[in-house]
C-alpha cells in the first residue's frame, strides 16, 4: 500500500511540532527549603541549579505549599516596604509573596526577608529568563520546611482571674496562711458532714439543685 507523499510530508510534520512541543514545554520545578535556606531548580527532574536564598523572618513567614507564578515583572518596587527594590520578581500568591533578586547579598543563606523569597540578582535574572523560557503554566514552586531556631510555637499561660474587676491579673500565688480552712486542716463543721457521709458541696446550683 503506498502512502500519499503529502500525506505523509504532514504526519512527520505534526511529529516534529509534538516532539519540539514537549522539550519547549518541560516541567519546571523550584524548590524552596526554609530549614537550609536554599532554591534547587530542576527541569524534568534534572537539577540544573541550587542557590542560597532568603525566606521570611519570625513573624513574616514564607507560606509553605505548591504555588504556581502568575505574575513576572522584571523591575519592580515594593509599595508596602519603602519602593524596596525587587528586580527579577515573580509572584506566587495573590497577597503578594514573590521570588525575587535583592542587593544584600551577605544576608543570603538566613531567614531576613518580610516573607518574600530572595535570590543573588545575576541568579535571580537567570531564573527569570528560564521561567520565562518554560512558560509560568509550566511552572511549579514548592515551599517547605521551617525557619531556622525558631523553636516551637508559645503556648499561652494561665493566670488567676482577679476577685474583682479592680484587681489585677495574679502572676504568682499568694502564700496561704498556717491553717487556712481552704487548704488546711478540715474545718469541725466539715468534719463533721463527711463523718455523716453527707459531703459539703459549696455551690448546689452548679449541679442542677
Amino acid at each position: 500500500m503506498r502512502i500519499n507523499r503529502p500525506i505523509a510530508l504532514l504526519a512527520a510534520a505534526f511529529f516534529a511540532v509534538l516532539v519540539l512541543g514537549q522539550v519547549a514545554h518541560a516541567d519546571l520545578l523550584i524548590q524552596v527549603n526554609k530549614s537550609t535556606q536554599h532554591m534547587i531548580v530542576t527541569v524534568d527532574g534534572k537539577q540544573l541549579y541550587d542557590w542560597p536564598v532568603s525566606t521570611g523572618r519570625r513573624g513574616y513567614d514564607t507560606p509553605s505549599g505548591s504555588f504556581s507564578p502568575f505574575r513576572m515583572e522584571i523591575d519592580h518596587t515594593s509599595d508596602e516596604w519603602d519602593d524596596a527594590p525587587m528586580p527579577y520578581s515573580m509572584f506566587f500568591t495573590k497577597i503578594g509573596h514573590a521570588i525575587h533578586g535583592t542587593y544584600e547579598q551577605r544576608s543570603l543563606g538566613r531567614p531576613v526577608s518580610h516573607g518574600c523569597v530572595r535570590l543573588s540578582v545575576k541568579n535571580a535574572a537567570t531564573l527569570w529568563e528560564l521561567v520565562k523560557r518554560q512558560k509560568m503554566a509550566n511552572t511549579t514552586v514548592v515551599l517547605s520546611g521551617a525557619i531556622p531556631g525558631a523553636g516551637p510555637p508559645e503556648v499561652a499561660r494561665s493566670r488567676p482571674m482577679p476577685l474583682t474587676p479592680e484587681e489585677p491579673l495574679a502572676t504568682a500565688p499568694v502564700p496561704l496562711a498556717a491553717g487556712n480552712p481552704s487548704y488546711g486542716a478540715p474545718t469541725p463543721q466539715y468534719q463533721q458532714r463527711y463523718d455523716d457521709d453527707r459531703p459539703l458541696l459549696p455551690f448546689p446550683f452548679l449541679f442542677g439543685r
